[in-house]
């Protein structure tokens, strides 16, 4: 039943974000108001966020062995599916990509900044940034969010349960929600620690759903690394595994100046293309394992 609710959940949280409905950031952030007052000195202090999130996940794991005790085992699955929709999502950003695109083929690049300003890095969004930064800005973050909403939750929810899929995916909205700004940077190695070995199956992944020649160049890179952050163990896999240079804006631009007003639309609708294949693969191997009986 691991890939059925997964399945369902993945295709009910795709057609969510299709009409930008199902935030849970708020929620996140409301959820962790209880860490908004901290003693003088303690900012740094990451104890009571762990709290925060090891609570739910103890709640859910403790609700579904008590819901399996009482017989009502098939009623754990609507629950997870649930669970699931409120871990997974990106709603709102197809509309800022959309209108990124259309800036971009319009050649006004101060626009397409402000389209998608909010998406980017806090430390990249400066407006006076080149083009080519400015998309790869954009691409490293489109990257990572659908790594950390999609493939991070389904990861962990398939090797250990729903608690550790909500333990994994609450490290990252402390990182990005934590009232206290000091304790953020902390929360995030903790991220990136949880995220170390499914970032490297994705990356794998990318090498079967994309150009495998192009990747295989780049694959020691992506794999070995035992220091790589998140952001470039993606960007390097992402970048192999891609055709006709769509992360890489100023070899296209000197090679294809004439194609370069559709280069952005061009690029984020590949790189969504690979994100699409990539989970395509994830669920074949998902059935695989069920096929074996290895889940």
């Amino acid at each position: 039943m691991v890939l059925v609710v997964f399945l369902l959940a993945y295709l009910i949280r795709r057609r969510l974000d299709a009409v930008n409905r199902g935030v849970s950031e708020p929620v996140w952030r409301a959820w962790f108001q209880w860490g908004r007052v901290s003693r003088p000195g303690r900012e740094h202090g990451i104890g009571r966020g762990l709290l925060l999130i090891l609570v739910p996940a103890v709640a859910a794991g403790a609700l579904e062995y008590l819901m399996r005790r009482a017989g009502l085992s098939l009623a754990v699955y609507p629950l997870e599916v649930l669970v699931l929709l409120l871990l997974m999502g990106t709603p709102g950003w197809r509309p800022a990509l959309d209108a990124y695109a259309e800036a971009w083929a319009r050649g006004d690049m101060q626009a397409a900044w402000h389209h998608v300003r909010d998406r980017l890095p806090p430390g990249e969004r400066g407006a006076a940034v080149s083009p080519e930064a400015m998309h790869l800005s954009l691409c490293k973050a489109m990257l990572v969010t659908v790594f950390q909403r999609f493939f991070l939750v389904a990861f962990w929810f398939v090797v250990a349960g729903l608690p550790a899929a909500i333990l994994a995916r609450g490290l990252v909205a402390l990182a990005e929600h934590w009232p206290q700004a000091a304790a953020r940077p902390r929360f995030a190695r903790l991220a990136e620690y949880a995220a170390w070995l499914p970032a490297r199956l994705v990356s794998l992944t990318f090498g079967i759903a994309g150009d495998l020649a192009g990747w295989l160049k780049v694959a020691r890179r992506a794999l070995v690394s035992g220091r790589a952050r998140l952001a470039e163990v993606l960007m390097v896999s992402a970048n192999g595994a891609l055709t006709g240079y769509a992360l890489d804006p100023d070899r296209f631009s000197r090679l294809h100046p004439d194609e370069w007003p559709r280069f952005g639309g061009n690029s984020l609708s590949a790189i969504r293309d690979l994100l699409n294949r990539t989970m395509l693969v994830w669920l074949c191997l998902l059935a695989l394992l069920v096929i074996a009986g290895q889940i």
